[in-house]
């Protein structure tokens, strides 16, 4: 054992033989920056990255040397060459003009928030407001959502990880929300194992803990709130259309997992244990067994050939 704390070794990056030192990105600082890290055999560590934000590191096969891509909410991307001690000796990209040309852009506002579950578990945020925003208005609203294991949407980086969709539904004058649900990945064992063998119960609590987010601030519709994803997202998409068929009021998911009977068993059983051993968490979140309960109005995209997530899910929904 290496590295010790709260905190997730997100990505190793090599081991120099000579100094018997190891390399690592971690979160340490928070769950929404990554650093890159030095540290020895006897556990002395050194932080090698200077900025604030989101850095990822490529080393040469000599651990001399390494290219660090950097991002942040306020910093487009920024790719330089560096030595083992994390000094910058060659700037690769530099798109800090971008930062005055998009400044000249009228676009939407982006701002990150926290908040805390019913058990009290802090959650992490983002939000954008349409351009020419008027809190005097009320303005629809869209939720993003993924929510699933082994996924992180917010990070300190440009637009917080916000998508050109997102972006392009704000300026149609929607108000834009995403929220790391509990289950979701680099806030360690417990923040994302509560969601094992009953996948969609929590991480729907923590969106609709968003949606009353949204609710509070005044501007929102609360008779005009949807809800989008794919893949897990479309899970929990439908899932939420069919729980909370109060609150979500158009739906699409793309790509939709129904019954997780029908997922492949390299990540269904990873997460869900098998049908046999698990027949409880399987039956209550198999979506197509409540159909009935949708009220909304729900749009399902599925790929004919998809060999993951096969179109029976969406066909028997």
């Amino acid at each position: 054992k290496v590295t010790n704390g709260k905190f997730e070794v997100k990505d190793f990056l090599g081991w120099d033989q000579k100094t018997n030192e190891f390399y690592y990105t971690s979160n340490e600082e928070s769950p929404l920056k990554t650093a890159v890290y030095k540290i020895d055999g006897k556990g002395k560590k050194t932080k090698l990255s200077a900025r604030t934000g989101t850095n990822t590191a490529i080393f040469s096969t000599n651990m001399m040397y390494y290219i660090n891509t950097f991002s942040s909410i306020s910093t487009p991307t920024l790719i330089t060459l560096n030595n083992n001690k994390g000094k910058e000796l060659v700037t690769l990209l530099d798109n800090s003009r971008l930062k005055s040309q998009l400044a000249e852009l009228n676009m939407p506002q982006k701002e990150f928030f926290t908040f805390k579950t019913s058990e009290g578990v802090e959650l992490n945020g983002w939000m954008m407001k349409p351009a020419n925003f008027d809190p005097n208005k009320k303005y629809p609203a869209v939720i993003y959502v993924y929510g699933g294991p082994h996924a992180q949407m917010i990070h300190n980086v440009r637009n917080y990880g916000a998508g050109g969709w997102d972006i392009y539904m704000a300026q149609l004058g929607y108000v834009m929300l995403t929220v790391d649900s509990r289950g979701s990945d680099n806030r360690g064992l417990e923040f994302e194992n509560c969601t094992f063998r009953q996948l969609g119960t929590e991480e729907m609590k923590d969106q609709v803990k968003g949606v009353e987010f949204l609710k509070s601030l005044g501007y929102v519709d609360e008779n005009r709130i949807g809800v989008h994803g794919w893949s897990f997202g479309g899970f929990m998409t439908t899932n939420l259309m069919l729980t909370y068929n109060d609150i979500f009021k158009v739906g699409v998911a793309g790509g939709p997992v129904i019954d997780w009977g029908y997922y492949e068993v390299m990540y269904g059983e990873r997460y869900m244990d098998s049908p046999l051993s698990n027949p409880e968490g399987y039956n209550k979140a198999n979506l197509k067994l409540r159909a009935g309960d949708l009220k909304g109005r729900l749009m399902l995209i599925h790929g004919g050939e998809d060999p993951t997530c096969v179109p029976q899910h969406s066909y028997t929904f």
